[in-house]
């Protein structure tokens, strides 16, 4: 049977399919993936008729521009009723209207999110795992509830065979809003000139198991794929309606309209080759490279991690390890903006749900996650600030199993001037706000229950390195040329442990050329006298043994 002309129909006719109150899954990772055309017309359905309203969300990873792109074309009032979203910070559309208490809001971890789908295909009556255990998602804090108007009950702690862990409750589905780049006639959808297949299948797989309706944007239609079967994403028995975008509401990322590196369909011989300029940034990410063993498998967050990439091809050291994204690539090399999930040269691309589950299984060696705020205790925040909603993303997943975790982020939060002079760094003026602070607004990683699971914790900025430890933080290296009290204890909310051998950052990172990373480090007899006398003079009790250089 023919069934083109079943299939193929306008986004004005797929938008007329939702109905209110329906409950709606969209795929995408920032603008990889996400169905812009089929977003814009149910936006413009309900700007003109006020239809179709009180709809609900359910999402994974964050999808937008920070503007209006992306589930921001669902952020107006009325328009929804419900949000069920692992990142809310690209969509401040829907954020504004969480915070305003105006609607159900709860922000859950991506992968589960991820898994959740598969799970509800599989007719499965929850998602059990012990992601979230002791963060804000645990219902014994806060069940992963945005605001006082969300008061369903998403999360239930369970003891399985001794063990505590958390069951996340499944939701019907209505509607799944999906993209691939070619639909053949019967609706049989390839996904070659996408950067990321994400979680594509397991969506259509669990609206279709809910009874629901599967619409899938795409650029391009034919009679017949030519290519082999394995290459289809999401087969055609799962897809009730196509819709053909324009050029512009398919973009393969919201930075680039088409990057062939990012699908193989070239490989690329320059790697973020242009020198980065020596910044707070650049001086963060080249002591995480310092850090980075040999043949790691390594995850790289969202924001100041993403330089960690463009420092490692600059010294020549891209190759040394395997940099993975959440999304799912594996190797060459991640993308940063509004390309990031995106990747270059790599050498595979899973879907979303399985590279959670090797990430949830242990099978990261290390990663290098952002740094918004943290405390004594080594709880970290990254989810929310007062009326700022970012939401956690993959953050709860990657920090609760890796064993080796690194949070990366400037000193202090908002605008600071520094400079590098003659290989010390100058802090000129500070940000306006700590992020060493006396308590987190919101418990995204949990420093005490990484202690007792006996992971490492570092803590890089670019003035100070920080371990955790069972008593809390520990300052374990400054910068040189900063001063230990005016330029760091007297911007922290508490006075952290120091440790008996504090040293110098290493030279290298505050210097113009490559650091030579295959040589030894260096700091200088006449820096670390410096260290000494500035630490020993400090007004705190029982002085402090300096490690000198050899």
């Amino acid at each position: 049977m023919h069934q083109s002309k079943n299939k193929l129909i306008t986004a004005q006719q797929a938008a007329r399919l939702i109905k209110s109150n329906d409950m709606i899954v969209t795929g995408g990772f920032i603008g990889i993936g996400f169905a812009e055309t089929l977003a814009t017309a149910i936006e413009k359905r309900f700007l003109d008729e006020g239809q179709p309203n009180d709809l609900q969300l359910l999402y994974a990873a964050g999808q937008g521009d920070t503007k209006h792109r992306g589930l921001n074309h669902f952020g107006h009032p009325g328009m929804v009723k419900r949000v069920i979203g692992g990142h809310w910070g690209l969509a401040p559309t829907l954020g504004k209207l969480a915070i305003e208490n105006k609607i159900e809001a709860y922000n859950l971890p991506q992968g589960v999110i991820c898994h959740m789908f598969r799970d509800i295909a599989a007719g499965k009556p929850g998602t059990l795992t012990t992601v979230g255990l002791h963060t804000f998602v645990d219902p014994r804090i806060e069940g992963g509830k945005i605001n006082a108007r969300s008061t369903e009950e998403m999360v239930q702690l369970l003891d399985i065979n001794g063990k505590e862990c958390l069951l996340y409750k499944h939701v019907p589905l209505n509607i799944a809003l999906l993209r691939g780049t070619t639909a053949d006639k019967n609706g049989n959808i390839s996904m070659e000139r996408e950067a990321l297949p994400l979680d594509s299948l397991a969506i259509a797989q669990a609206v279709k198991n809910c009874g629901g309706t599967v619409l899938v944007q795409v650029e391009q239609i034919t009679d017949e794929h030519l290519l082999t079967p394995d290459r289809v994403r999401i087969p055609g028995i799962l897809v009730d309606h196509v819709v053909l975008s324009t050029p512009e509401d398919h973009p393969q990322t919201f930075a680039e309209a088409f990057n062939p590196a990012y699908s193989g369909q070239t490989r690329t011989t320059a790697q973020q080759s242009a020198h980065a300029p020596l910044d707070a940034r650049k001086i963060i990410a080249r002591r995480a490279l310092i850090e980075l063993k040999k043949d790691a498998i390594v995850n790289l967050g969202i924001g100041m991690p993403e330089m960690l990439a463009t420092v490692a091809a600059e010294e020549g050291k891209i190759n040394d390890f395997t940099l993975t994204v959440e999304p799912g690539g594996i190797g060459g090399q991640p993308a940063s903006g509004l390309s990031f999930g995106a990747v270059s040269n790599a050498q595979a691309i899973i879907d979303q749900p399985a590279q959670f589950d090797f990430y949830d299984g242990g099978g990261l060696d290390q990663a290098f996650l952002g740094l918004a705020e943290t405390c004594q205790e080594g709880h970290v925040n990254v989810s929310r600030f007062g009326t700022k909603l970012a939401g956690a993303g993959g953050f709860i997943n990657i920090t609760q199993n890796t064993n080796d975790i690194y949070f990366l982020g400037t000193f202090t939060s908002g605008k600071q001037q520094l400079d590098v002079i003659n290989g010390e760094l100058n802090i000129i003026t500070n940000g306006p706000l700590k992020k060493f602070k006396t308590a987190v607004q919101q418990i995204t990683f949990n420093g005490h229950y990484a202690i007792e699971c006996q992971q490492k914790v570092t803590f890089i900025t670019e003035r100070a390195v920080f371990k955790l430890t069972e008593k809390g933080l520990l300052l374990t290296e400054i910068a040189p040329g900063v001063d230990l009290q005016t330029d760091i204890l007297d911007h922290m909310e508490f006075v952290p442990l120091i440790d008996d051998d504090l040293t110098l950052m290493d030279a290298r990172l505050f210097q113009e050329k490559p650091m030579h990373l295959e040589h030894p480090g260096s700091r200088s007899m006449k820096q670390m006298r410096s260290l000494m006398k500035k630490v020993l003079e400090r007004p705190y009790p029982s002085p402090l043994a300096i490690k000198t250089a050899n």
